[in-house]
Order: structure tokens, then C-alpha cells, then sequence
């Protein structure tokens, strides 16, 4: 086992294949703390492994173990070919293409893979354990494409794009250079594998690719949505809106948690400003519904999220090999806890999510340019006409929700068989996962657009200020985003914006005054 001093046992996450959540597992993924494995864990796996040695011992055939894969599965291979059976299978199933999928999701992976294998299911001697271990905690990356998964019988060729660098083939990047899998074993100090029965498919089965996409996405898209609270707080106060709809009341008097929490947020935003004190005895009674429904909007968001999460952290300490060995009876099992359906259904609705908060941000724009609803110039610019303004930058919004909305399509929704049939409805999560991701950059992106329109319009009320949460997030933002009084170049101003959010720069600047 590896040793650590117990000085640094308390920067380290202790995995024992059952017990973990976002919490550890986002210090592991964007911190890169360090990981062990819990002396039971290990014995498990041990154990496993005996079951394994146990039965080739005598002779029976055990699908994938002694046998072919997939509509191969009758063949059964002979001992001495049974370390071949297992390279080749990771050599034959990296067939992926694409873009290499970011660093912190390939962080993602190798984590909840080796959760996995240390369930004790898996059948895998320690050294594959290990292996996987050094390339997370020395952050040595493989490179896996984004496409080539339909999401059945595990993320097939993305996870034999990771299994290769253990056999010393393959790519991976250390430090943001990409090496031959030879020589990131070599930074690891691990000589590659070779890898003995089960191992190349214990290595390729499970759903960890749409997992460890899931993941991020899920912390991405919860992200965005606390930033796109403090946002619509902000646009509201800048239209002059009227923060009754946010009653508490009101929320409690339907009684969703993720709605009072919206509101709450929302409520903090606009308390004590200037601004909404000037307009108290205005004659306007409602707001448009992409400023009045947004607790009933956001919320839903929040509460959905809370579902997702429940639905994710059970992946993250899942069974999903097969087959499956259970050590107190001796048997090894083949079924399908591969499969990707619950993931990939779970995705599809992030993705619905984060469209939602997508189309009801650009609608919040709209209403900025337009000078009937705001009481604000037109398009946000003194002598509009001469000067267009922030007019295109909600054509620009238009044109992302709109993408979003196809994206949205749920993947799960289609199949397509495989493998001669032998695999003939599969899940689709890997796409799932991959549009989700993209749906989360048009998001941040539209409510950078938005932060950019809601600091414009709040500079318009001057002398008037803010209140504190606004006045705050302005002042970040001018040292950054100047303020607009005649036509310029916008689109660096809006990947800045982007950033910002992405980078999650905006609501930290306000936690204490909101949470």
C-alpha cells in the first residue's frame, strides 16, 4: 500500500469503493488531491482476483475471462493465449475520434474507474489498481477522443484509449504536453502491464467516460445556475423590475425548496439599493415572466439538480464490469451493469436544464434592448442610430439558445444495434454527456452576455447606485469590461465575460451577502 505520513493523511482522499461524493471527488478532479486506497479495499480486490485464478484453474469457460467478446463471446481461448486475448482487446477497441476530451474529465475518469475496481467486482490484481492510481496522482493524463462510445457494454473505445497508456502504448499529456504511453509510464515509475485475464476488460467495461463528463458537467451546470440567480438579480434591479414576486411567501405558499432558494438569492441581490428605492411608488404591478417567474424557473433547476447528483454519486460507487465476480459465493456472474441508461438519461435532462436557463437569460437581454420595457436607451447606447450598441450581442444569444434547443434533444432517446446484433439497444450516454458539456458553454457564454448588458444598464442609472451585491460585481467587472459609451469591439469583452463565470470569479465576490 502506499504510504503516507500522517501529515498528509488529511490532504488525502481515502477511497474505499463505496463511500464517495461530490465533495471528495471535485478535490480530486480540480485540486488534484491525492488519493489512497482503504486497506479493505484492497483485500477485496485480492480476493476477487483469487476467484478469478480459482475458476481458470478449473477450466470452466467464463465469458471474457476464456472466452471472446461480444457476439465472440462462444469462442473459448485456450490458457496459453489468455494475456493475448486481453492486449488485444484493448488494442482492437481504441477506435475513438474526435477532440481529446479536457484534462479535469480525464482526472474524472481514472477516478471513479478505480473506485470501481476496488468494489472487489472487478476481478483485477492490485498492480492494474496501482497503475491507475500513479497516472491520477501525478496527473500523467491519457489522451481519450470524445467520440466512439454508444454508451453499452461500458464506454468501449474511450476507456481502451485510457487502458492503452498502462500497456505503454497509446498517448497522454504531463503538464499539457502530450507523450507516448511509454514514456508517461516512465514519468509514473510504473513499468507498463501486461495485462493477465479480465483485466483489458474490466479495464474497458463501465460507464465511467459519460460519468466522469457527467460529473463536471453537473458541478458546471450547478455553478452556472448560482451565477444566473446573482445575474437575474442584477438585470432586475437594472429594469427597474419589482422584487414582490420574490416574496418569501409566495414561494413557501407552493413549497419547493429549489424555488425558495432561487428567490432568496434573488431577494438578497436587490436589497438596499438606491436603485429600487427610487421606483417604490411606480405604477407598474408585474414584470415580464423572464424576470417574475425566475424563482419558479431557477428553482426547478435547483431541485433537479439535487435529484441529478443523487443519481451521479450512485454511479461514482457503482458495480458497472462485467462480468461481475462475488467473492463470499465464488460465482462470477454476466449481466449488464455496463449500461449506460441511467447516466445518459440523467445527462440528457442536464443538458434540458442548462437550455432552460439559456433561453430564459437571452429573453432577460432582450428586454434590456428593448427601450419600451427597460426605460433604458435603445440597445443600451447613448445616440443609438449612430452607434448600434448592445444590439447584436443579443443576436449573438438568440443564436447560442437556439443551438442549445437542438442540442437538447435527448440522446437517450435513440439506439442503434451493434456488435451483430449482440448488443442491440444501447444508451447513448457518451453523447449525452458530450452535448451536455456544450450546451454548458453556450450557457456561460449567454450569461456572460448578460452580465455585460446588466452592468451597462446600471451604470445608465446613474447617479443612482446599486445596492451592495450589484455595486460590488460592477466594480469587478469595470476593472475588466470598460463601460460602453460609443461602438466598439464586444466579442473579446464577451469571451471575457465567458470566462469569468466559467472560471467562477463572479459569485464568490458575493457569497457573503447572498448566502
Amino acid at each position: 500500500m502506499q504510504e503516507m505520513s500522517s501529515s498528509t493523511m488529511s490532504e488525502t482522499i481515502v477511497l474505499s469503493g463505496e463511500n464517495l461524493d461530490f465533495d471528495k471527488a471535485l478535490k480530486v478532479i480540480y485540486d488534484q488531491t491525492p488519493v489512497v486506497i482503504s486497506d479493505e479495499a484492497r483485500e477485496r480486490v485480492r480476493q476477487a482476483r483469487a476467484v478469478v485464478e480459482q475458476q481458470l484453474a478449473d477450466g470452466r469457460p467464463i465469458y471474457g475471462i476464456n472466452t471472446g467478446f461480444g457476439k465472440l463471446s462462444d469462442v473459448q481461448i485456450s490458457s496459453a493465449h489468455l494475456d493475448e486475448l486481453q492486449e488485444n482487446l484493448v488494442l482492437s477497441h481504441a477506435c475513438g475520434v474526435g477532440d481529446p476530451i479536457p484534462p479535469e474529465a480525464v482526472r474524472a475518469i481514472l477516478l471513479f474507474k478505480i473506485n470501481t475496481l476496488i468494489k472487489g467486482f472487478s476481478g483485477v490484481r492490485e498492480e492494474v489498481v496501482d497503475a491507475l492510481l500513479a497516472l491520477l496522482n501525478r496527473n500523467v493524463l491519457p489522451v481519450i477522443p470524445e467520440k466512439g462510445s454508444v454508451g453499452a457494454s461500458g464506454d468501449l473505445a474511450p476507456l481502451a484509449h485510457l487502458a492503452l497508456v498502462l500497456i505503454g502504448r497509446g498517448r497522454a499529456t504531463i503538464d499539457g504536453k502530450t507523450v507516448s504511453g511509454e514514456e508517461a509510464m516512465k514519468r509514473t515509475g510504473v513499468q507498463p502491464l501486461r495485462l493477465k485475464a479480465k483485466e483489458g476488460l474490466a479495464l474497458l467495461n463501465g460507464t465511467h467516460f459519460m460519468l466522469g463528463l457527467g460529473a463536471i458537467n453537473w458541478a458546471k451546470a450547478r455553478q452556472l445556475e448560482r451565477n444566473a440567480d446573482l445575474i437575474g438579480g442584477l438585470t432586475t434591479e437594472a429594469v427597474l423590475g419589482t422584487p414582490v414576486a420574490f416574496d418569501e411567501r409566495i414561494q413557501r405558499a407552493r413549497g419547493y425548496s429549489g424555488q425558495i432558494e432561487a428567490a432568496r438569492r434573488l431577494r438578497r441581490v436587490l436589497e438596499n439599493s438606491p436603485i429600487r428605492e427610487s421606483h417604490l411608488t411606480c405604477s407598474r404591478v408585474q414584470d415580464p415572466y423572464c424576470i417574475r417567474c425566475m424563482p419558479q424557473v431557477h428553482g426547478a433547476v435547483i431541485d433537479h439538480l439535487n435529484h441529478l447528483k443523487t443519481m451521479l454519486t450512485t454511479e461514482m460507487n457503482a458495480a458497472t464490469d462485467n462480468p461481475l465476480i462475488f467473492i463470499e459465493q465464488g460465482d462470477i456472474l454476466s449481466g449488464g451493469n455496463f449500461h449506460g441508461h441511467p447516466i445518459a438519461t440523467t445527462l440528457d435532462f442536464l443538458a434540458i436544464l442548462a437550455a432552460q436557463l439559456s433561453n430564459i437569460s437571452e429573453r432577460r437581454i432582450a428586454l434590456m434592448m428593448d427601450s419600451n420595457l427597460s426605460d433604458l436607451p435603445a440597445f443600451l447606447i447613448a445616440q443609438s442610430g449612430l452607434n448600434s450598441g448592445f444590439m447584436i450581442t443579443q443576436v449573438t444569444a438568440a443564436s447560442l439558445v437556439s443551438e442549445n434547443k437542438v442540442l437538447a434533444h435527448p440522446a437517450s432517446v435513440d439506439s442503434i444495434p451493434t456488435s451483430a446484433n449482440k448488443e442491440d439497444y444501447v444508451s447513448m450516454g457518451a453523447q449525452a454527456a458530450v452535448k451536455t458539456h456544450k450546451v454548458l458553454n453556450n450557457l456561460a457564454t449567454v450569461l456572460g452576455i448578460e452580465l455585460i448588458c446588466a452592468c451597462q444598464s446600471l451604470d445608465l442609472r446613474k447617479p443612482l447606485k446599486p445596492g451592495p451585491v450589484g455595486q460590488r460585481v460592477l466594480e469587478f467587472v469595470r476593472k475588466r469590461i470598460a463601460y460602453m459609451q460609443k461602438d466598439r469591439f464586444l466579442a473579446d469583452d464577451i469571451q471575457t465575460a465567458r470566462n469569468l463565470l466559467w472560471e467562477d470569479r463572479i459569485y464568490p465576490l458575493v457569497r457573503d451577502l447572498i448566502e
